[in-house]
């Protein structure tokens, strides 16, 4: 028992012994750090003290334009002074004008702009509809099948006494022809108007050259389909033949060369 009470007494000893010898070395090198590093007192001077005495005052050099003279003559080395400077002159042209401005012409480029070449070619119309034989539109614009009188849907023809609305039945032929299949047409170039005429074919076929063939559409004087018109009108077609929606005749039939060819297909043209 006696033996564990001189061991923790030892332990506490030490520790202390410990603590003071740590804070007698902090003591130390704060002692030194304030040696080292004195205090700054700023002291202000006495103003008395520069006050002139009447023997300094009579000593000054007085400042006239002559002593300037003076100093350069007894220092040889001096630079000489700068120039003079006119603020209002400062940084404007050697020749001011009131004028007014004046707009000059703009000097030639030096090299010509570069032109895009523009893709010559039939123009791809998509989705046409028929609105009369020979009348197609696409979207905002209505095209006029070139070669080939304007019809209109509201035609009545005569036949075996008679009427029957020809006009209509040769634009539901001419729609059935289409099929919404996309055309290619040679339209005039600058021509960005609602309406224009143009020459189209489909699948290789030309429309004019469909339309008069099938008794659809009359050429305009002078043209060459005149001849198969001339054809179309001695087999009684199309508006030179009878109502083709009498079930007492033959069927009517058509000369298509695109069947076959799907809507979504190239065509051989395109």
């Amino acid at each position: 028992m006696r033996q564990h009470f001189y061991t923790l007494a030892g332990g506490i000893a030490a520790i202390a012994l410990f603590t003071g010898i740590l804070y007698a070395g902090a003591v130390a090198i704060r002692d030194r750090e304030t040696a080292a590093t004195p205090e700054l007192v700023l002291e202000t001077p006495d103003m008395t003290d520069f006050e002139a005495t009447p023997d300094q005052a009579d000593d000054e050099v007085p400042l006239d334009p002559g002593g300037a003279a003076t100093t350069s003559e007894q220092s040889p080395t001096t630079e000489n002074a700068a120039r003079a400077i006119e603020p209002q002159q400062f940084g404007l042209p050697d020749t001011v004008t009131s004028a007014p401005l004046e707009r000059v012409e703009p000097r030639a480029p030096l090299s010509e702009p570069k032109k895009e070449a523009k893709a010559a070619g039939p123009t791809v119309l998509y989705r046409p509809v028929a609105v009369a034989a020979g009348v197609i539109q696409f979207d905002k614009l209505t095209l006029q099948i070139d070669g080939i009188e304007p019809e209109q849907a509201e035609r009545t023809c005569e036949s075996a006494g008679k009427s029957w609305p020809c006009g209509i039945v040769a634009r539901t032929a001419f729609r059935n022809f289409l099929r919404a299949r996309a055309v290619s047409c040679d339209l005039p170039e600058g021509d960005s108007g609602p309406s224009a005429t143009a020459s189209c074919t489909l699948g290789g076929q030309d429309l004019a050259t469909w339309l008069v063939d099938n008794g659809w559409a009359t050429p305009v004087p002078g043209s060459t389909l005149e001849k198969r018109a001339d054809a179309a009108r001695q087999a009684k077609l199309g508006f030179y033949g009878d109502d083709p929606r009498d079930l007492n005749h033959t069927p009517m039939t058509f000369d298509d060369p695109t069947l076959g060819i799907g809507v979504d297909a190239s065509q051989p043209d395109l």
